[in-house]
């Protein structure tokens, strides 16, 4: 092999290699199988709330930002299948990650995302349930089962509302 054939394999080792390492970096902590860890937060009315009160629900943690394109996208579609769904045992449980409280809850407002578990991070990904669940990009989701185990990790909105059709069928 010539310089030139090396050369352009190192790169190419580099890149896969640069690209393994940004692919593990990015992925959340827990997966389909693991229980959720317990956290305690303050939601957008002041009070503070347990991801345990949720439990004996299904449960979809949103971590979410009023910044981020794709997130807004998927709003309307949870909006819906909260509709559907939050009085037949589904709750939804948002985390915003934002600089701006007001643009956050413009956001809540505008996408007509009204469930009640509404909290804001306010330290970027560093805030300490995106750390718990290593969440480093948004939308990043996890459906929990009423046990509190991960049933399902950034879904798309078609997914949860199979897999809640599933469930909840007749309630």
């Amino acid at each position: 092999m010539n310089k030139s054939t090396l050369s352009r394999l190192g790169l190419i080792a580099l890149a896969a290699i640069v690209l393994f390492t940004w692919y593990w970096y990015r992925l959340p902590r827990f997966r389909s199988g693991d229980r959720a860890p317990e956290f305690e937060i303050t939601l957008i009315d002041g009070r503070t709330a347990h991801l345990s009160d949720l439990r004996g629900k299904y449960v979809l943690l949103q971590f979410w930002g009023s910044w981020c394109g794709p997130c807004r996208a998927e709003n309307p579609a949870l909006a819906r299948i909260y509709k559907v769904y939050g009085g037949k045992g589904f709750d939804i449980f948002s985390i915003g990650i934002e600089r701006s409280a007001q643009a956050w809850k413009r956001a809540i407002q505008q996408d007509g995302v009204l469930w009640p578990y509404h909290a804001m991070e306010s330290q970027s990904f560093s805030g300490n349930v995106a750390r718990m669940f290593n969440v480093k990009s948004i939308p990043t989701t996890f459906l929990l089962d009423p046990d509190g185990v991960i049933i399902g990790t950034n879904l798309s909105p078609e997914q949860i509302e199979k897999k809640l059709s599933d469930q909840l069928a007749g309630r």
